[in-house]
């Protein structure tokens, strides 16, 4: 049994520790927004936080998450809309909309990290998540707006 906290919840899973942390939360525990895109760590569409650090979980063994807070899309805005998912709304950032979950799990670890990023900082953060459509102007331009005017 591997125990973890998965969107502040307490969760138990019985599967096999070397079980990749993305098919738990998609097939076990049916967290279905975070997404299978490359399946080698590549692509960034299986983004999710992991003590709040952006993690790629189709290559992170279930086992590694014992103890630990794991956060997916659906937990972000811990209930109601994150900022960052507010921003994309609003600029209208998605367009078939796969990798946007993975890509809001990396904006939202730059945000934690750097309250106010430079464009460099944000295209740098989000290197790692791949646009098939190439909405990249407007995913920056959401983190800008999420992370609001520079203090």
């Amino acid at each position: 049994m591997i125990s973890f906290t998965l969107n502040g919840k307490p969760v138990q899973v019985d599967v096999p520790g070397r079980m990749p942390l993305l098919w738990v939360l998609r097939d076990v525990l049916g967290a279905t927004g975070t997404k299978l895109g490359c399946g080698a760590g590549l692509c960034g569409a299986c983004t999710v936080h992991v003590d709040g650090q952006a993690t790629r979980s189709c290559l992170t063994d279930v086992d590694s998450v014992e103890g630990r807070s794991v956060t997916t899309i659906e937990g972000l805005g811990r209930g109601r809309l994150h900022v960052l998912q507010e921003a994309w709304l609003e600029l209208d950032v998605a367009q078939c909309g796969y990798c946007q979950p993975g890509q809001l799990m990396s904006a939202a670890a730059l945000l934690d990290a750097k309250p106010h990023p430079t464009d460099t900082e944000i295209d740098e953060a989000l290197s790692g998540n791949l646009c098939r459509c190439g909405t990249y102007p407007r995913i920056r331009a959401a983190v800008r707006r999420a992370a609001g005017p520079a203090p």
